[in-house]
């Protein structure tokens, strides 16, 4: 098998979440377990940090593998999903997997693979899980895909539990409320196993405390801290994920950490991972920003940063999934703006006419196009050297411009 056969296969098997939504997700950890026993376990060889919550864990698990590379130590990152390449899933100390190690991971499980119908998401686990294991990490920091209770990282026994926050996202699995989707983000919490949480929300701390009391451990809150560190990570929203990084490093046991590795670590973070997508700036003249944030809570700060922008004219590339809440999230943005609404290349992108249907309702002007790169190449027309141009909604949006 090539790699782009090898991709093709895997993208095939079970629906994937991020391309075909609720049809893909899993009510259980069969599966994951059963391919974890096969593969010997790997999840066992290393020590780990588990990311989960509704926004920032991306940045937050970034943030915290940098800072142990400047510590000394040999960091494996999982993240999901990726915004070019698939390897981009599976790091370690920076560095992308090799795609003959995909390839060859395919190739030498693949009866198992198909015969307990493992999915895309579940396989993608395994493989990570392997590949740190067969590097011989010190550490590896999890990243949670969706959810948490019954995300496929979910049979890892962590050193440290960090759950950035908790909002309204993927309701159609998680639950309408707060305080459901915090029970489910709360499944990663494990028995005398230190726990970070990034907000401190009125709404759902009972429920942390409840779990965290029934695995019989304590619970820090990040945003109670003082300490004001910075990072090259551009967009104000990082603070939340810099004070949450830093204290699931406090709180890590069996490592030496020093003051000049974190505030290294967090001025280093682009350098260190290879982090991109968030509040990425790709040109000057016209200043082309593009950003991952694709729900309410984390608009709300990318789209304040906007605000700080000085432009003659503002143009934004917008385009989402089809079980995004417009309701919920076109009333935030700029009804001062140019847009070029886009339909994302994945069978859960929302029609760019549906999109710009809803929009006009709420005076958000402009026209529709087919693709992502036909919104992009009109933009790149318009825009004049003193315009700003913003380029977001979906993660996948952003993965096809860069």
């Amino acid at each position: 098998m090539t790699y782009q056969e090898t991709l093709d296969w895997m993208f095939r098997q079970l629906p994937m979440y991020q391309r075909e939504g609720k049809a893909a997700f899993k009510k259980d950890l069969t599966n994951i377990l059963a391919l974890s026993k096969m593969l010997g376990n790997p999840e066992k060889k290393f020590k780990t940090i588990h990311v989960g919550g509704t926004n920032g864990k991306g940045s937050t698990s970034h943030m915290i593998a940098s800072v142990l590379q400047e510590a000394g130590y040999k960091v494996g990152l999982y993240t999901s999903p990726h915004l070019k390449n698939f390897t981009e899933r599976i790091r370690v100390n920076g560095e992308e997997i090799r795609r003959e190690k995909i390839i060859d991971f395919v190739v030498d499980n693949k009866a198992f693979l198909e015969k307990q119908q493992v999915s895309f998401f579940e396989m993608t686990v395994g493989m990570a899980f392997t590949e740190f294991a067969n590097q011989k990490v010190d550490i590896a920091i999890i990243e949670v895909g969706l959810g948490g209770r019954l995300d496929s990282t979910n049979i890892i026994t962590p050193e440290v539990s960090v759950i950035t926050n908790i909002g309204l996202d993927h309701t159609q699995f998680l639950g309408e409320t707060l305080p459901e989707i915090a029970f489910e983000k709360a499944g990663i919490i494990k028995e005398k196993t230190p726990v970070v949480i990034g907000e401190k929300q009125e709404e759902v701390t009972a429920v942390f405390f409840a779990k965290a009391d029934k695995c019989n451990t304590t619970i820090v809150f990040a945003s109670e801290e003082k300490d004001a560190y910075k990072t090259d990570l551009l967009g104000s929203y990082q603070q939340k994920n810099i004070k949450t990084a830093v204290k699931a490093i406090q709180q890590l046991k069996g490592f030496s950490v020093l003051e000049e590795n974190i505030k290294n670590g967090l001025l280093n973070v682009v350098k260190n991972t290879n982090l991109k997508g968030r509040w990425q700036i790709l040109q000057e003249k016209p200043k082309v920003i593009c950003d991952t944030a694709h729900n309410k809570e984390g608009l709300i700060y990318t789209l304040n940063q906007l605000k700080k922008e000085e432009y003659k004219k503002l143009h934004i590339v917008l385009g989402v999934v089809s079980d995004k809440n417009l309701e919920d999230i076109l009333p935030m943005f700029p009804k001062k703006a140019v847009y070029y609404f886009c339909k994302p290349d994945i069978p859960r992108g929302l029609s760019e006419k549906i999109l710009k249907a809803q929009a006009e309702k709420i005076d958000l002007k402009g026209n529709a196009f087919g693709s992502v790169n036909q919104a992009f190449e009109e933009v790149k027309i318009k825009a004049s050297k003193e315009d700003v141009v913003y380029v977001g909604g979906s993660t996948f949006v952003v993965a096809e411009i860069l």
